[in-house]
Order: structure tokens, then sequence, then C-alpha cells
């Protein structure tokens, strides 16, 4: 087969990426203070446009000091496993956790 058998995935546009970002955040329940995800006033994920790149952190457990897990996203299937470890995060934390 040749290459132009195969469509291309859709550019990435961290900009817009954020967007659908920060609406999936808002559907999980948490709210958004300068870029900062909260779930009770504790800090759950940070996202920022950098250049082509969208810079996501996560935290390992929330807490009043939380330790972050940073990773930088370059493509929409990367921000897709993003928002599932977060979902499935948040699933696991008990209200005893925050």
């Amino acid at each position: 087969m040749s290459d132009n058998d195969f469509f291309a995935p859709p550019a990435f546009k961290p900009e817009e990426a954020l967007l659908k970002l920060r609406r999936e955040l808002r559907d999980l329940g948490l709210s958004e203070r300068a870029g900062v995800f909260e779930r009770k006033g504790q800090a759950i994920a940070k996202a920022a446009v950098d250049g082509a790149l969208l810079q996501l952190a996560l935290v390992k457990r929330p807490a009043r000091t939380p330790e972050w897990v940073s990773k930088t996203v370059k493509d929409h299937a990367q921000l897709r496993d993003f928002v599932a470890t977060l979902k499935k995060n948040l699933s696991g934390w008990s209200d005893g956790d925050e």
C-alpha cells in the first residue's frame, strides 16, 4: 500500500485541546482556578499551553501540598489517556482521601 491510502490524524491544536479538556474536567465535577482543577478545594490537575504542546500535571493523591506527576501532551491520544487516568484516579479516591 502507498502512503496515500491512509488518512492523517487531525493536527493537534493545544488551545482547542485545552478547551476540550476544561469541558471534560468540569463534567467530572472539577472546578478551575488559575489553570488548576480542584475538587472540594483540593488540587487535582493542572493544564497549560506551552507552544505546540499541552503541559499537564496530575496529583498522586489529593493533599494540601500535592505531589504532582507531569506529562507533556502532543496529540489527542495522549490527552484521552490523561483523562482516562484522571477518571480512574477520581473513582479510586474516596472522600476520606481529601
